[in-house]
């Protein structure tokens, strides 16, 4: 929120410097993001001067310029070539001198000593819009013969300058989203209290001039509007606000409007409350109902575009149709406009909730639903519609002509806190004394309601929204003592913790490692996501998805059940930036809800788990001089996945590979223990996920459930095993198999029908086509054997070949090529 450094010195008297003031609102938990310096007319008018027109003649080389000379009470006369059709001789004018900078827009120009048509010009005769003071862009401005020569013009336009400070407003600090909420807290931190304090405008001299236009008030959704209140005024007169109050909208980067609308906008960021203003004579009926309205009625908000309502879109309506979207955005036909003669003026509380479903519904964010959907004071209503009722009578007349009209069944007092000494000082870190902490919550606007030895009984106000335990009280009094007042400790306390066995976090460094030797880059994804993501899934299913009750849009509204949808949109992101050739990894947690077991509101009825993911696509290698242009594959993956569980302490031979049969995959694998423990499961990415996510490119997809790999990887034993003294023997054999048959079964039967000699199996070639028979393939693979305790002979390596064909032959149907 941007906050005028001027305007706050109307409610507090401090002596900080704007530079100081942002030090103090930062340790004082309002954090300020920026700050700059403004002029009420942009550039400050620095370099203009009131000029009179000495002469003026016709340019001997031009139909349309003239040649003027300016007096501008320097001393010299100074010659300007002008274009405007209204210079005369004897006008006062504004003369922009060399060296000058003026402001068109975006774009600026500087005013140089140059030649025009033959004729030398020292400056420049300007209109309205060139210095940024109106809209008359037909002609020079002439200012009044009274004017005086040599005046600054910035002196005689009244140019205010001032420092605007953008100040970060956290969901919780809503009461920071006011010049008054951020007086309040300079006050507090300065300890100014009573008359020294802060100072709101007076509403003493509210009064009610007549009963002309009395409006009733109708609240049919108490749950969604909990206090409305609204106020008649008649026979006002439309029209441009005075510039005091445009200057304190500039000021801010608010247009100005009208003096109606523009005084709603003052207050709205003078007390933080909004308020709307309605054409009293568009309310038919004479009555203001709060209500909702059939699901798919069609409304046209301010600016021009009909929108279709929700069943939950509370609506601010007459007698016959809706006006206004409560809280968030006005209607067409109900607006001020400058025909209008009577207003009816609403000042409510509106359900942060309700709002924030219905901001985000139709993409409407406004100044007012910013702070209903985190909570306005519900007792500031009145005062905030009276405030704005006098400045309405001050600025564009008219008469207060009704009472005010509150809808208020539940007041709200407060909320009552208590707070020990004991705990204060221990959160703290430090002993504050009594008198400093009660001067604290004073200057903060909390009742003491009453006192003993262990602590205070408060009564917080209803404009700290967030404020109702007792840790709260205690965050806000420590922000205002200071957090830089609390001094380090010299004695520091450690307790000795054992790290698990093994240690998680050491375990994901090391494969963090490995993989990002490999070239993966890590990623980080929301772990809110799109509901709709699991519509019509099987092994993902939608009603275990994990809701959110307030989701900041229908694209966070639930949380993952898998890393793969995150994955896929950092994928699309970059495909979409021509950075196609990536791999990926995350390690995150995915959200389930287990069903309704439990009470609805159970912990119990939800569990996370934390997976690994990577994912693969485009290139493997790019094209260049020495290697040709290779893709990633599915074998490519399949190393990854086989060397991460081997780095763990797994042995892949004693691990069950299956199918996969997640729909995610077109096609996949999976790693499971002897006991049926999935560890793994990967493949392709269904080309059906791949295309709604506009992929073209195949993307190869592992799942590693880590927490269960964690589990299991307790069991793995290190051995330490010396190396062979004794040499190892390689046999290949050729064998024509079924094409369904896979490496992996040939691979088992082989190290099933030979235990002790066999080390190992390898795939080095696949061949299908002449001389092998249709619905065949040809495996070439290799086998290593060895001895630990002496060298082989060719006997005994025969008799392992041997039986190991035998086998193949037997249970895969295998033929020596």
């Amino acid at each position: 929120m941007k906050v005028s450094y001027n305007w706050l010195k109307s409610y507090i008297q401090f002596d900080h410097t704007p530079s100081q003031l942002c030090e103090l609102l930062t340790s004082i938990g309002l954090e300020v993001g920026g700050s700059e310096e403004v002029e009420s007319i942009r550039g400050g008018l620095k370099g203009l001067v009131i000029g009179k027109v000495v002469t003026c003649v016709p340019h001997p080389n031009s139909d349309h310029l003239s040649i003027t000379t300016v007096d501008t009470g320097s001393g010299e006369i100074l010659p300007i070539v002008c274009g405007a059709p209204n210079v005369r001789a004897g006008q006062k004018v504004v003369v922009a001198t060399v060296g000058t900078t003026l402001y068109d827009g975006d774009q600026t120009f500087e005013i140089k000593k140059a030649k025009i048509r033959g004729e030398v010009s020292e400056g420049m005769i300007c209109s309205e819009t060139e210095i940024g003071v109106g809209s008359d862009s037909s002609g020079i401005m002439v200012l009044p013969e009274e004017s005086v020569i040599g005046t600054a013009a910035s002196d005689y336009f009244k140019v205010e300058s001032d420092w605007v400070i953008e100040v970060d407003i956290t969901p919780n600090r809503i009461d920071g989203a006011s010049h008054i909420g951020v007086a309040r807290d300079i006050a507090a931190a300065l300890r100014q209290t009573g008359e020294n304090g802060y100072k709101r405008p007076s509403v003493e001299s509210f009064k009610v001039d007549n009963h002309q236009l009395d409006i009733n008030v109708e609240v049919l959704n108490p749950e969604a509007c909990p206090r409305y209140s609204g106020v008649s005024i008649s026979g006002v007169e439309v029209g441009e606000s005075p510039a005091w109050l445009q200057n304190r909208l500039k000021a801010i980067g608010l247009t100005p409007i009208n003096n109606i609308v523009d005084i709603t906008n003052f207050v709205l960021f003078e007390t933080g409350q909004p308020l709307h203003a309605f054409d009293a004579d568009e309310i038919t009926g004479g009555k203001v109902i709060v209500r909702t309205l059939m699901p798919g009625t069609r409304f046209k908000t301010l600016d021009g575009a009909e929108r279709k309502l929700d069943e939950k879109d509370l609506m601010i309506c007459n007698s016959n149709e809706g006006m206004c979207i409560a809280g968030v955005f006005g209607g067409i036909d109900s607006g001020i406009n400058t025909t209008t003669q009577n207003v009816f003026l609403e000042s409510a509380c509106f359900d942060p909730v309700y709002i924030r479903k219905t901001s985000r519904r139709h993409g409407l964010f406004t100044d007012a639903s910013f702070r209903f959907e985190r909570g306005t004071d519900i007792n500031a209503t009145i005062y905030a519609l009276k405030r704005a009722a006098i400045l309405i009578k001050e600025i564009a007349g008219g008469t207060i002509s009704s009472e005010i009209k509150d809808y208020y069944p539940q007041p709200v007092q407060g909320y009552p806190v208590e707070v020990s000494y004991h705990n204060i000082n221990r959160l703290i870190g430090k002993t504050i004394p009594k008198e400093t902490l009660k001067e604290i919550l004073v200057s903060l606007e909390m009742e003491i309601v009453s006192e003993t030895d262990r602590g205070l009984s408060l009564m917080v106000p209803t404009y700290r929204v967030d404020v109702h335990r007792e840790c709260d009280v205690i965050e806000e009094i420590l922000r205002i003592y200071g957090y830089n007042n609390v001094e380090i400790p010299t004695h520091v306390s450690a307790s000795l913790n054992y790290a698990e066995n093994p240690d998680p976090n050491k375990v994901k460094n090391v494969i963090a490692d490995y993989l990002a030797a490999q070239g993966f880059n890590e990623m980080w994804s929301n772990s809110l996501t799109k509901a709709s993501y699991y519509e019509n899934m099987k092994d993902y299913p939608a009603e275990k998805t994990v809701k959110l009750f307030n989701p900041l849009s229908s694209d966070l509204g639930s949380m993952r059940q898998t890393l793969l949808y995150g994955g896929l949109e950092c994928i699309q992101l970059n495909s979409n930036r021509k950075n196609e050739d990536l791999r990926l990894f995350e390690f995150g947690n995915c959200y389930f809800f287990k069903g309704t077991h439990y009470k609805e509101d159970s912990a119990a009825n939800y569990f996370e788990e934390e997976h690994l993911g990577l994912f693969i696509t485009g290139n493997r290698e790019s094209q260049n001089w020495l290697t040709p242009e290779t893709t990633t594959s599915f074998f490519l993956m399949k190393s990854y996945v086989e060397n991460i569980l081997t780095r763990l302490g797994f042995t892949l031979e004693q691990l069950k590979v299956n199918e996969s049969g997640n729909e995610i995959f077109s096609e996949g694998l999976s790693y499971e223990t002897a006991n049926k423990q999935k560890l793994v499961e990967f493949g392709i990415v269904s080309p059906k996920w791949a295309k709604s996510f506009d992929l073209e490119n195949a993307v190869y997809y592992a799942d590693f459930d880590w927490g269960q790999i964690l589990w299991e990887s307790k069991k793995n034993k290190v051995k330490f095993t010396e190396l062979p003294k004794y040499p190892e023997v390689r046999r290949d054999l050729a064998l024509v198999l079924d094409k369904e048959v896979k490496f992996s079964s040939i691979k088992n039967i082989a190290f099933a029908s030979e235990r002790q000699l066999l080390q190992s199996v390898s795939l080095f070639d696949v061949y299908e086509g002449k001389g092998v028979p249709e619905g065949k393939k040809s495996y070439a693979i290799s086998f290593i054997l060895r001895d630990d305790n002496r060298t082989l002979n060719d006997k005994q390596i025969d008799k392992a070949m041997e039986r190991i064909l035998i086998a193949c032959e037997k249970q895969a149907g295998a033929k020596l090529r």
